[in-house]
């Protein structure tokens, strides 16, 4: 599930392209001003497990969104800290651990052309990002120009993201549920099932029985949307979500948590809180600004030490 993202691309939603882009923006900016890029420039995204790469050329990366094991050559290295790869050096990230969203970014981002406005994969809409795809063994991507920069690590890591109870916001459609299936939503714990991907999270649990028909006319939907069909499974709409949609909406993720839900493994429990829309805003305010904080406090590494004694 290895693809090109920038931070997605806006106004084509009246044309069905929603904005794609980063499942989880925070580490996605993390890594971009690790390596010297801004905040927009293309880097990689992928599930689950890295892979292999080389370059063609001096570069400064950086690996975000969790724990796994990073090594150039056999040299172990640290995620959230910039590091050099030079030609002939082979990158191998492995399996990411107790997430499923990680980053690579690379000086100079990935110069593949602009699509819409962005260089973010579309992978439902197949535009965007490298032949619109998931990348394949083989694949060879350009990268711009990377501006002089030292490396850096981060030593104020993000607060630690929700635990297991999510805020949302109800409605649009919470009044074509009953007040006992209201009151289940908001008090049940909810599995993050298997059947998830960029465009929709899965969640198994109680059903809920939408009194008022599983059945509307179509509207607009937004990242974080919770419909539910008539099977009564609820699923959450993420960065590739459909535009519009038939299903009842019975509430709607707030967006300072939406990363944290995209980053949680499958079979982990998740519950629901309502809070109200200004609190929702207010909460992403306050993680905009902690996110600042963070980058303002990136580091310089110090030299390593010379092999057989002090430099």
């Amino acid at each position: 599930m290895a693809s090109v993202q920038d931070l997605g691309r806006k106004g084509w939603l009246q044309a069905g392209v929603s904005g794609a882009g980063p499942m989880d923006p925070p580490s996605f900016r993390i890594a971009n001003a690790l390596v010297g890029n801004e905040p927009n420039a293309a880097a990689l995204e992928f599930a689950g497990i890295g892979g292999r790469f080389q370059v063609s050329g001096p570069v400064r990366f950086a690996v975000t969104g969790g724990d796994m094991d990073i090594r150039r050559g056999e040299e172990r290295l640290h995620a959230w800290e910039s590091h050099d790869l030079c030609p002939g050096e082979v990158l191998t990230i492995g399996a990411l651990r107790g997430c499923v969203w990680g980053y690579l970014a690379l000086s100079g981002g990935i110069d593949v052309p602009p699509v819409m406005g962005s260089r973010s994969t579309h992978l439902r809409s197949g535009i965007g990002g490298h032949a619109g795809r998931r990348l394949q063994a083989g694949d060879r991507l350009p990268l711009g120009r990377a501006a002089p920069a030292p490396l850096l690590a981060l030593r104020r890591p993000l607060r630690q993201r929700p635990a297991g109870t999510l805020r949302v916001v109800p409605g649009p459609q919470d009044d074509r549920f009953g007040a006992e299936v209201l009151r289940l939503f908001l008090s049940a714990p909810f599995i993050l099932s298997s059947a998830r991907d960029r465009m929709a999270q899965v969640l198994d649990g109680p059903v809920l029985a939408a009194g008022g028909g599983h059945d509307i006319v179509s509207d607009g939907t937004c990242a974080g949307s919770i419909q539910v069909p008539a099977s009564g499974r609820p699923l959450v709409l993420m960065a590739e979500r459909q535009t519009t949609g038939g299903y009842p909406k019975i509430a709607t993720l707030a967006s300072v948590d939406l990363p944290g839900l995209a980053q949680r493994p499958t079979g982990r429990h998740v519950r629901f809180r309502a809070v109200s829309q200004a609190e929702a805003e207010d909460a992403l305010i306050v993680a905009r600004a902690e996110l600042g904080h963070c980058l303002d406090a990136l580091e310089e590494k110090r030299p390593p030490r010379a092999k057989g004694g002090m430099r």
